[in-house]
């Protein structure tokens, strides 16, 4: 695993050779008649003939055929279940999105969008929201937009309620970060007003109610009160969407009113707004919703956001906004990554199918610090021939070059591309450390310790706070899935600990171990970063004391051959005077000792227990 460590709130991670567990793939279910009809290029419903051919054209969507319509069920009501299997593309993850991705690469348009505005453009708008200060510290940015034009029937208000789930509940990571509202613009009065109110000073009815409910009563009574609760709770300030005449629209992220909150079939003129905590992510939510609604035949009409402070977009934004930016790719990377020589005619021929704006340009490559994973390539000052490729609206998904040639590759289809026999003859080896560990498990598991093996990434509480720790060396990934998969764990202890929280039921004593990687942060490194491979192991019953440990110690580094030492430690996790740390050639790789009883408390473990982890690259 690569580790790229920049700013303390702004850590990325490079994946390679390194497992983390996989989110959890959406799946969406999507009117049959509606799907054909935005998939055909034509507009007519044509149907693929047979399942295999639907599933081959779902590829350019990186999606699959979950489940067939059911065939005894009239036409109006077939549904289909797609799974995506890409969650960088949200915009696939609605009827209109994914049936526009078929429709492009079977050879339909690229569709064009006017209402956007960019940066730089005059950013005036008929209707207006007013962003006050007061909400800067709770939930900052919102974007929004007017839909009207075409009644709203039973399927494409079930659709609008599925894409509202799946980019609230998925992208915006259970609202937290991104979150959604319709409403009904006959009774709105504008301007509308988005600001932070005490929790205790605002009562309105929500939905699914019939009384009216404060902010604070929201969260302990209402379902999604007690869902989305946690999002809210704990701030002194509350965000609350309201309309000149102060009649509440919601209160974001948690529920609607019943009243102006109540999109009904048959309406035909929608407000439709995001709210969030990262701007990007809510402005690009806004327009995948926007897109999808224009392809199925509505009229956008944008919105003037005005705040009363500085965001990354600027004090005043007309949304949809487009702001994503463009990316050069050179014809040298792109035959690198596909191993097929293509022109740059051929290039933007695929890119067309796949929706992406691009032309042939010159530009100079920059090695590494484009963003390719491959770090061998070095920076070059030449100027080289490629392609400069502007992602669709709906799309915010081109970090590097790679991104570029993979929408080629898509575009221009697996199928295309010939096969090629390797020309080099390896054999494939174990490394060193691999070799190392796996001796390590053999002496564990000999010694009477049980093997354990754990997701690499976890939350703070876990990692930090249960741990007694101050947090300054660990890895907070910057966009993560889940708050309990937000951190790279820094030791295996806390892994260690988790699992004997959760084992009181059984006979002590209990000795487990795991041989596994962790990553900290050290200014040493060139990625800012480090990951190494460790061994950590732990006892639990009543003979866990201070010798124990020692006399494991001993018996794993005898079978080893390895020379060690040990100094007094003073390490948090440890009850001072029966810790050491353990010394390799005048160099400190690890600790053991007995668990301070604050740390059990925090797991709740009732049993004293001793434990150790030893760096194993060190000892190589």
């Amino acid at each position: 695993m690569q580790v790229c460590a920049g700013p303390e709130d702004s850590t990325y991670l490079l994946i390679a050779n390194f497992v983390v567990l996989s989110p959890i793939m959406p799946k969406i279910e999507v009117n049959e008649d509606v799907f054909y009809t935005l998939a055909d290029p034509e507009g007519r419903g044509r149907r693929w003939d047979t399942r295999e051919s639907l599933e081959e054209a779902l590829t350019c969507a990186k999606a699959e055929l979950d489940e067939d319509s059911d065939k005894s069920l009239p036409p109006a009501e077939r549904t289909l279940k797609i799974e995506l299997n890409d969650t960088n593309r949200p915009d696939l993850w609605a009827t209109a999105g994914c049936a526009r991705q078929l429709r492009i690469h079977n050879g339909g348009k690229r569709p064009e969008y006017p209402f956007f505005s960019s940066a730089g453009a005059s950013q005036t708008a008929a209707r207006k929201v007013l962003v006050e200060a007061s909400v800067k510290g709770v939930r900052p940015y919102l974007a929004g937009f007017i839909a009207s034009g075409k009644s709203i029937t039973d399927a494409s208000l079930r659709d609008m309620i599925q894409t509202q789930e799946k980019l609230a509940g998925n992208f915006g990571r259970k609202r937290r970060t991104v979150s959604m509202g319709l409403y009904r613009i006959a009774i709105i009065q504008w301007p509308i007003i988005y600001k932070g109110v005490d929790p205790d000073s605002v009562s309105f009815v929500p939905l699914q109610w019939d009384v009216p409910l404060t902010l604070r009563e929201i969260l302990k009574q209402h379902p999604k009160g007690k869902e989305y609760g946690f999002i809210q709770e704990h701030e002194p300030l509350h965000p609350l969407l309201v309309d000149s005449k102060n009649a509440v629209l919601s209160y974001p992220p948690i529920i609607n009113s019943a009243d102006l909150g109540a999109v009904q079939v048959g309406d035909t003129d929608l407000f439709i707004e995001l709210t969030g905590t990262d701007q990007p992510s809510v402005t690009l939510a806004a327009s995948i919703m926007a897109c999808d609604l224009a392809d199925q035949g509505y009229t956008i009409e944008p919105i003037l956001v005005e705040y009363e402070y500085d965001t990354p977009f600027g004090k005043k934004i007309t949304t949809p906004y487009y702001f994503q930016e463009p990316v050069f790719c050179s014809l040298a990377r792109v035959e690198k990554f596909l191993g097929e020589k293509l022109s740059a005619d051929e290039c933007l021929a695929a890119l067309v199918r796949m929706g992406v704006k691009a032309e042939k340009a010159v530009d100079v490559e920059k090695g590494a610090n484009s963003g390719d994973t491959d770090i061998r390539i070095q920076p070059v000052s030449m100027p080289v021939e490629g392609i400069r490729a502007w992602p669709p609206e709906y799309r915010n998904d081109f970090l590097h070059a790679a991104d570029v040639a993979e929408d080629v590759m898509i575009g221009r289809t697996l199928g295309s591309f010939k096969p090629e026999r390797p020309r080099d003859f390896t054999v494939g080896r174990l490394t060193p450390i691999t070799y190392f560990s796996r001796r390590v498990k053999e002496i564990l598991v000999g010694m009477g310790y049980q093997e354990m093996i754990y997701n690499y990434l976890g939350s703070r509480k876990d990692l930090v706070e249960n741990m007694r720790g101050d947090g300054d060396r660990i890895i907070r990934i910057a966009n993560p899935m889940t708050e309990n998969y937000e951190y790279v764990r820094d030791s295996v202890l806390a892994s260690l600990m988790q699992s004997e929280s959760v084992s009181g039921h059984s006979v002590y004593p209990h000795r487990i171990f795991e041989v596994g990687k962790v990553a900290y942060r050290d200014s040493a490194e060139n990625y800012g970063a480090s990951t190494r491979q460790y061994a950590g192991f732990l006892h639990a019953g009543a003979d866990a004391n201070f010798n124990t440990a020692a006399g494991q110690l001993q018996t794993l580094f005898y079978y080893i051959s390895r020379e060690y030492g040990v100094e007094e430690s003073s390490d948090p996790r440890f009850i001072p005077g029966r810790a050491a740390a353990i010394l390799y050639q005048g160099k400190t790789i690890g600790v053991f000792g007995e668990i301070h009883p604050e740390l059990l408390e925090n797991w709740g473990v009732t049993v004293p227990c001793i434990a150790a982890e030893i760096d194993l690259d060190a000892l190589l």
